[in-house]
Formats: C-alpha cells, sequence, structure tokens
C-alpha cells in the first residue's frame, strides 16, 4: 500500500510545487513525449530479458503491492512446523518422515500450516535437506555448504526482477532525453514560427526531460527498492530453516535448534520468546 500512497505524494508535491510557480497543468501533458518515453523503457526491458526472466519480474510486481504484515505470523509458522517435524523425529526417528517428505501436500504435519506449504521453493528446501539427512550420504559440512550454494542461488534468481526494473528506471531519464532531443530538433525545423509557438514546442521538448527523471524516480525505482526489500525478507526463512536443520544435526533438543532460527530473522519479523514459547506447547497439545 506505501508504493500507490508514495506516488500520490510524489507527483502532487511535483505538479502542486510547479502550479505555485504560476505554471499551467496541461501544459505537462505531452503524450507523443509519454509514448516516447514509456515505449522506449518497455522495448528496452523486453529486449533485455528472456520470457522466463519477463515472467519472473511481472509475478514480483505483483507481489510489490501486496502488504507484509502477515510475515511475523509465516515465521512463527515456519517456526511450529519445524518444531513439529523435530518433535516427530526425536519421537519416532527420521525414518517417520518418509511419506511427509516424499508428499508435503498430503502430510498432516504440513497442511497445518497452509501458508507454509503455499511456498514451494520453501517446502522443497526443506523436504530435500530432510530426505538427504534420512539418506545419510552427507555429513554435517557438506550439507551446511549445499545449504549455502542453494540459498545463494534462490537470492540470485530472486535478483532477476531487481535488476530488470532496476533498469528500466536508469534508462528512464535517458530516454527522457530522447525525447528532448526530438522535441528539439522539430522545434529546430520549425523555426520561422512566431516566437510564442516557437516557446509551446520548446517547453513540450523539456517536458520529456522532466517525465523521464520524474518517472525513474519517483515511480520506478521505488518499486525496485520494494522488491529488493521483499527479496531480503524472504530469504530469511531459508536461513531460519538452515539453521534448525543444522542445529539438530548437532543434537540440540528441538526447542533449542527452533531458536537458532528464530535468531536469524529480522527483529520486526521474528516472533518473541514468548510467542515461540506458546506455539510451540500448542503443538505439544495437539
Amino acid at each position: 500500500m506505501n508504493i500507490p500512497i508514495g506516488w500520490i505524494i510524489a507527483m502532487g508535491c511535483a505538479l502542486g510545487g510547479y502550479a505555485l510557480h504560476g505554471g499551467h497543468i496541461m501544459v505537462l501533458w505531452q503524450p507523443t513525449e509519454v509514448l516516447t518515453i514509456v515505449g522506449a523503457a518497455l522495448g528496452t526491458m523486453l529486449a533485455s530479458n528472456t520470457p522466463t526472466n519477463l515472467k519472473a519480474t511481472l509475478s514480483a510486481l505483483g507481489g510489490a503491492f501486496k502488504s507484509s504484515g502477515a510475515v511475523k505470523q509465516f515465521h512463527l509458522n515456519l517456526l511450529c512446523l519445524m518444531f513439529e517435524i523435530l518433535q516427530k523425529v526425536k519421537r519416532d526417528g527420521l525414518m517417520s518422515l518418509e511419506a511427509d517428505i516424499e508428499e508435503p501436500h498430503a502430510s498432516p504435519i504440513f497442511e497445518k500450516y497452509p501458508d507454509v506449504l503455499a511456498d514451494h521453493h520453501l517446502v522443497d528446501f526443506i523436504t530435500d535437506y530432510l530426505r538427504m539427512m534420512l539418506a545419510g550420504a552427507l555429513d554435517l559440512v557438506q550439507i551446511e555448504s549445499l545449504m549455502e550454494q542453494e540459498i545463494e542461488v534462490h537470492h540470485i534468481e530472486g535478483h532477476i526482477p531487481v535488476n530488470a526494473v532496476t533498469n528500466v528506471g536508469d534508462g528512464l531519464p535517458a530516454f527522457g532525453i530522447v525525447a528532448a532531443v526530438m522535441g528539439v530538433v522539430h522545434t529546430m525545423g520549425s523555426i520561422g514560427l512566431p516566437p510564442a509557438e516557437l516557446g509551446k514546442l520548446i517547453g513540450a521538448a523539456l517536458v520529456g526531460t522532466f517525465l523521464g527523471i520524474l518517472l525513474a524516480y519517483a515511480f520506478v525505482s521505488p518499486v525496485a527498492k520494494v522488491l529488493e526489500q521483499k527479496l531480503n525478507s524472504s530469504s530469511r526463512a531459508f536461513l531460519a530453516v538452515k539453521a534448525i536443520l543444522l542445529a539438530s544435526l548437532n543434537n540440540f533438543p528441538p526447542a533449542a535448534a527452533i531458536e537458532f532460527g528464530r535468531k536469524v530473522l529480522f527483529s520486526d519479523q521474528r516472533p518473541s520468546f514468548t510467542e515461540l514459547d506458546e506455539g510451540t506447547k500448542a503443538v505439544k497439545g495437539k
């Protein structure tokens, strides 16, 4: 919700300041300048990304406008899920997880946490490493190294939409200059017109520079920043799972292992010790 509000404030202040100087708002409406700038930006974005990257970018843009208010509850559910998994391992052994790992969407444990289950990347991450632990083919150091590499790959993939939107934002001022130069060329070709008419043409050309800079720094760049912040936030869940599983492999009891995961979460998105304690007690009660 912050993005539209920020856009309104930025546009309102820019146009308001112009109007207070005595400028005429409608002079700024130059459809041909908008066509040149926005069309060139979209065309460049299309040319510089693969279809897979474009699909990922469009998907991420939809998420940029969604509220992140439920992140703390999501993390609490994730920690409770991991606690329940470790409790089952402690009680019944690793082999008891085989059915849950192979069919997480049919697992009684995973089904209790639908928001976590909806994140298939995170679920795959959890089940893949539980499967490795079950197979016993890798030691602690190898599993930790593999986790770090996979999280790095996830982070690189997550940066694809961030980079795509950032590149569009970086290019908009240049496309604004392109539109302005084209307007100046048109003006020079009309040098025989009266001064009043030439002034209108020059003003229309300068609008291109204004629009390119405004769209870049007030509209597109903030979206790229939000995408990056959401990516960093989502990566915390993977790091929490990593910390929990490694702590479990180091023979920490479930309650202590979960605390390892809680500590790597951002402070404003981390359930408190009391909240986590109440959540794990509820799990035990079930």
